[in-house]
């Protein structure tokens, strides 16, 4: 369904999107960089953004290899009236899947693709809130990377971020169920967790930890969960007028099914643009 090329030309629309914002950013001018994180931090925020997240995953499968997931995440609020937003989220997967055994080769390509939009206020205050619902599409484009059937189900996140406070933290979290089981992949029942806590400086450094916690309740008992610990540290900076959220963080998957990654190194570039 979608290929390499196309990959790469959605990139480079991107690109072009970047650069025609390049000088177009005065919203974000008179922001001090620690107001910018915590802007950043706010998966409900009113703000357009595109980040491009990266996660390595070590020991990965029977034959413990690297696997590897690039998250495109563009963010985009549109609002509805003076009191209400809703805010789309899409998360489409680039995968490099290692030898899962012997004599069966590895993959690259696109997964299936997460979109979410929350209905939340527009003028929240220090607790912010958003819900609504969740779909996973069979975007991939070979079988070994996602599941055939479309699925859906609830969304729901939850954070504080008041102003003059360093802290911003919350959860966000969701559950997608397969809404048939004929196509290949079959059935699935998939839960996701969320917690992140943010520390933040007036410099636009902060310390991050995000760990996501997920359960396939159709799998045996002790297979079900992946439960990381860890984080990171983050950093605003600007590209011209453009100010762009950097992060790095590791976590270790203390619960994990049997052949679940031991760890995961996490890299993430964000790019942040004015409505």
């Amino acid at each position: 369904m979608h290929s390499v090329r196309s990959h790469s030309r959605g990139f480079g629309t991107a690109l072009a999107f970047v650069v025609t914002s390049f000088f177009a950013a005065p919203g974000f001018a008179e922001m001090s960089p620690e107001e910018l994180a915590k802007i950043a931090q706010n998966p409900v925020g009113d703000l357009i953004s595109v980040p491009f997240q990266n996660n390595t995953n070590f020991n990965f499968g029977p034959e413990e290899k690297t696997q590897n997931i690039l998250n495109i995440q563009p963010v985009i609020p549109v609002s509805i009236n003076e009191d209400w937003n809703v805010i789309t989220r899409t998360i489409l997967l680039v995968i490099s899947q290692p030898e899962l055994a012997p004599n069966v080769s590895s993959q690259q390509g696109i997964g299936d693709t997460t979109f979410t939009a929350f209905l939340s206020p527009a003028k929240p205050g220090s607790w912010i809130w958003g819900v609504g619902p969740v779909l996973q599409l069979p975007t991939h484009n070979n079988s070994e990377l996602g599941n055939g059937n479309w699925g859906a189900g609830p969304s729901f996140v939850v954070l504080h971020l008041e102003h003059g406070s360093p802290w911003v933290y919350g959860a966000l979290m969701n559950n997608v169920w397969a809404l048939s089981k004929d196509r290949e992949g079959g059935k699935f029942n998939n839960g996701l967790l969320q917690p992140f806590i943010n520390y933040n400086f007036k410099s636009g450094l902060y310390l991050t930890s995000s760990p996501i916690i997920t359960v396939d309740w159709q799998a045996k008992s002790s297979d079900q969960w992946t439960v990381p610990i860890g984080g990171g540290v983050g950093k605003i900076f600007h590209f011209g007028k453009l100010p762009v959220n950097s992060q790095i963080g590791a976590y270790y998957n203390v619960k994990k099914p049997e052949f679940g990654a031991d760890w995961q190194l996490r890299a993430q570039v964000q790019l942040m643009f004015p409505k």
